[in-house]
């Protein structure tokens, strides 16, 4: 279903350096090459409502190289939660973090990948939005996809406060190629569409353990808004520009350095 919000804003963009140095897919983001990677803006409500402000902070870097796409996201969490452990189980059904990528920006022949806090994953090829008919192609891999969370904190105990939980992706170059419609790896100065998204639920403890708040729906905060409370319109999503090490492209007005 799609819910009608704030109007549509111009679509955010993020300048991805080369990573300088080896990043350890571990969670952690301690890695030296993060060091000199820039947050994005912090995420907002899926509508691009100011009025909807989300409860907790969500930020996303990037960087590349030869053989892969790094995403790390920092998930403020003061209850982090989390129950699903097969893979391609509906992870949105959990808190989460996804991640969209259209390669050549054509709204088709996307990926979609959500994890939670216990590193659950689920991949799918979406070969049109919903509206067009989809299909959802739930057996389709993110091929040598590594992915790793750490929890500053603990997990599903509500006897105490959590801090949130650390994401960090390695998408290979080499899975996307059937799907992207241009190179992968891209060239210096390429544009891909992408989006970020965070499902929340509102939580209590009940006997000891966590359980959604009945009659209420989920939160969903993003990096790029939408302006519809729906994440599968890739025409809305933002932009992700590849620069290089010697000579970085200037970025565009408003885009993360």
């Amino acid at each position: 279903m799609t819910f009608f919000g704030a109007a549509q804003t111009a679509p955010r963009g993020y300048l991805c350096s080369p990573a300088a140095s080896p990043i350890v897919i571990d969670g952690l983001l301690d890695d030296a090459a993060w060091s000199s990677a820039a947050w994005t803006d912090e995420f907002v409500d899926i509508t691009g409502s100011s009025k909807l402000k989300p409860r907790f902070r969500t930020r996303v870097k990037m960087l590349w190289d030869d053989t892969n796409l790094y995403i790390a996201a920092d998930l403020s969490e003061p209850h982090v939660r989390a129950t699903l452990t097969a893979h391609d189980s509906v992870i949105f059904h959990d808190n989460d973090f996804e991640v969209f990528l259209d390669p050549d920006g054509d709204g088709h022949l996307y990926s979609e990948l959500e994890l939670n806090a216990l590193n659950t994953t689920w991949d799918l090829l979406l070969v049109n939005p919903y509206r067009a008919g989809g299909p959802p192609v739930d057996g389709w891999e993110i091929a040598g996809l590594k992915t790793a969370v750490n929890v500053n904190g603990s997990i599903n105990d509500p006897s105490n406060l959590d801090f949130g939980w650390s994401v960090e992706i390695a998408i290979p170059w080499a899975s996307l190629k059937q799907i992207a419609g241009c190179p992968s790896p891209p060239k210096m100065g390429d544009q891909w569409r992408i989006n970020f998204s965070r499902v929340e639920w509102q939580v209590e403890a009940v006997d000891g353990k966590y359980q959604n708040i009945a009659n209420t729906p989920e939160d969903n905060w993003v990096w790029s808004p939408q302006g519809v409370v729906n994440m599968h319109l890739p025409e809305r999503w933002g932009y992700i520009q590849f620069a290089g090490a010697s000579e970085p492209l200037k970025p565009l007005a408003g885009w993360s350095e």
